[in-house]
């Protein structure tokens, strides 16, 4: 039962994308667990740039099955424009590509309760990306969401959407007019969204399931990062889901017995997106050029990422809460001009010393990182393709964190495209 989680090990961001489209080529099924189209996973194929939200990485493969498990939050309008933009490319979903019916779909209504929570008041705002996720989570919590299966009952959803934009109109008041939408529109769009997707909407957990029998090789995706999870993440600077591996078993419908490994992507440094604490973040021109040489920028929203040194303490804790098996180390060739590289090992506030990720925001905000300096290689390794050919400074530095972390770091990405990437 070889089934396989992909998660990220850090406030998201990681490189995730490209190692899951490096795994997915051994792979029979891979299923997305979680999220929703405000996660963008960027792939570098042939000179071609693919970037997707809601479709598992492995659709590029042409053997391999892809879901969109019953954690996800689906948006219509996405997901199809995702189709689409796969068949321009060449690259069918047929028969290829299926939809949880228990998947909860994002109408945008949820839309507007997103973005009209992020213009009020500043104090509470969270940096959401304003795509309705964390509206659709609440209502699946509720109790007062729509899945994937009501598309099947157009009459009955065409009813109960004029239900919910009246809740909407009521909630908001006069504020409905700050933005700009047809509801009329947006009920008939989201009907003819469900005739068209109708075809892929089916009981992915059975699918599943069956290919575990079949002693078939599955790879579990999640979106996001261990940080920014609604549990174990900077509460309430979190997504509103479970991106950690525990959420690969609820967000698919496949018992924790059958997973056989959790592999962490990471960064060889940190990056987040949004509101939030950030111990290790650099605020000067050293995080500028950060974000420059590593093209930090979100592929879904193109807003700048706040960039910092590796932190030991969030690699440490992201370990023991996935329960990692091994590390993919990505972005490694973003540090080859730095003299001098920096790792936290700890936190240090109002004079004591904290070695384990703390929940408190209070401690995460002012504690000042405590830094270990290690020197950099002052080489170019995107050309290298075997370990032991890395300069000894960059092997020095990976071993340090693999030692440091407690687990192994199995792959490291030196480029955006596939073949730029080590196996240990």
């Amino acid at each position: 039962m070889p089934v396989t989680v992909v998660v990220g090990a850090q406030w998201g961001d990681e490189g995730k994308g490209k190692i899951v489209d490096i795994l997915s080529a051994e792979m029979d099924y891979v299923a997305r667990y979680q999220g929703g189209a405000n996660a963008g996973h960027t792939i570098n194929l042939q000179g071609k740039q693919y970037i997707l939200h809601l479709i598992p990485s492995g659709i590029l493969h042409p053997k391999t099955v892809c879901i969109i498990g019953n954690g996800v939050v689906v948006d219509p309008r996405a997901l199809i424009d995702e189709i689409s933009f796969l068949k321009q490319k060449g690259i069918s979903v047929k028969d290829r590509l299926f939809i949880s019916d228990r998947a909860h779909v994002i109408f945008p209504y949820h839309k507007i309760i997103d973005q009209l929570n992020e213009l009020g008041d500043d104090s509470k705002r969270i940096g959401t990306t304003g795509r309705g996720i964390g509206p659709a989570y609440v209502d699946k919590a509720n109790r007062s969401g729509f899945r994937m299966v009501d598309f099947l009952k157009e009459k009955d959803l065409e009813n109960w959407l004029k239900e919910k934009f009246a809740e909407v109109r009521h909630r908001f008041g006069n504020r409905i007019n700050e933005i700009d939408f047809d509801e009329d529109k947006a009920i008939s769009d989201s009907l003819e969204f469900g005739r068209y997707l109708k075809p892929y909407i089916t009981d992915t957990g059975v699918i599943l399931n069956e290919a575990t029998k079949k002693e078939k090789r599955i790879l579990l995706e999640g979106a996001q990062g261990t940080l920014l999870d609604v549990d174990h993440g900077t509460y309430p600077f979190v997504t509103s889901s479970n991106p950690v591996s525990a959420g690969a078993c609820t967000g698919t419908g496949i018992g924790p017995t059958k997973i056989n490994r959790v592999v962490g992507v990471m960064k060889a440094y940190t990056t987040r997106v949004g509101e939030g604490p950030f111990p290790t973040e650099l605020t000067g021109q050293e995080g500028q050029n950060l974000r420059e040489v590593g093209k930090e920028f979100g592929a879904t929203t193109g807003r700048p990422r706040r960039c910092g040194w590796f932190d030991l303490v969030i690699a440490r804790y992201a370990a023991r809460i996935n329960g990692l098996t091994e590390i993919a180390l990505t972005k490694l060739d973003v540090l080859d001009k730095l003299p001098a590289i920096k790792v936290c090992t700890g936190y240090e506030y109002q004079g004591k010393l904290h070695a384990e990720f703390p929940a408190d925001l209070d401690i995460l905000h002012a504690c000042s990182p405590v830094y270990k300096t290690l020197t950099g290689w002052e080489v170019s390794t995107t050309d290298v393709e075997e370990f032991n050919d890395l300069p000894q400074n960059a092997r020095n530095y990976i071993k340090f964190l693999e030692n440091e972390i407690g687990v192994p770091i199995s792959m490291v990405s030196v480029g955006p495209m596939r073949r730029k990437t080590i196996f240990r």
